[in-house]
């Protein structure tokens, strides 16, 4: 841990000697995601939905279609969303302390709406190339797409990390028992691109590279 909590509500508490909340270290938790789970406060109780998302360095964007209730209900109030990557399965030599390696990034705050076309815009490239780079390889959104489509904006400004590694660790009465411990590592690559029928171009470079790139490898 190489610095303090930004918040008390975003301090680990629980396991917290696996608590991080160095800025950078969080950031590259949440470069590597591509999923959020994003919870909110709603009418008929909390909510949590799994969202593509994009960042920059001080911004989290969301979006969905403008019938999207939970996003309409989210602008303008206490969001909060995790990014959690999966690295592998910890086996102890008891169910009890059997465990994972992960990482896992929890930011909390309150969303804006991004209502301006150009702000619009910018957060859907920016989300499309959290990624693969290749908004510009595309047809842009046209103005009744941009209409259809709302966006809010989380400020990455309380966030903290957690993350698990390593080996189980069998002490006391465990240490010496017969039964075998370890881990098992999860892996998971992109695959080849496969053209579609329509396709009207080749595989753009970009989405070629992502063939063998191991999705979210841990550092």
């Amino acid at each position: 841990m190489t610095q303090e909590p930004a918040s008390p509500r975003v301090t680990v508490r629980r396991g917290a000697h696996h608590a991080e909340y160095d800025r950078r270290a969080m950031l590259h938790i949440l470069r590597a995601g591509h999923v959020a789970h994003v919870g909110v406060g709603t009418a008929d109780g909390p909510l949590v939905l799994p969202m593509a998302y994009g960042i920059t360095d001080d911004t989290m964007y969301l979006h969905g279609a403008l019938a999207n209730a939970m996003l309409r209900e989210g602008a303008g109030t206490e969001v909060c969303a995790t990014v959690t990557l999966l690295d592998g399965l910890v086996f102890a030599k008891t169910p009890f302390n059997h465990s994972m390696n992960y990482r896992c990034v929890v930011v909390r705050g309150k969303a804006r709406a991004v209502t301006d076309e150009n702000g619009k815009l910018e957060a859907l490239r920016i989300i499309t190339d959290h990624v693969a780079q290749n908004w510009s390889d595309q047809r842009p959104p046209n103005a009744s797409e941009l209409r259809a489509t709302q966006v809010i904006a989380l400020p990455l400004a309380e966030m903290s990390a957690k993350t698990g590694e390593g080996m189980p660790k069998n002490d006391g009465i465990d240490a010496d028992t017969p039964h075998w411990s370890g881990i098992v590592p999860l892996e998971s690559r992109w695959g080849a691109p496969v053209t579609a029928a329509d396709s009207g171009a080749p595989v753009p470079e970009e989405i070629a590279a992502l063939r063998g790139r191991t999705v979210s490898p841990p550092d």
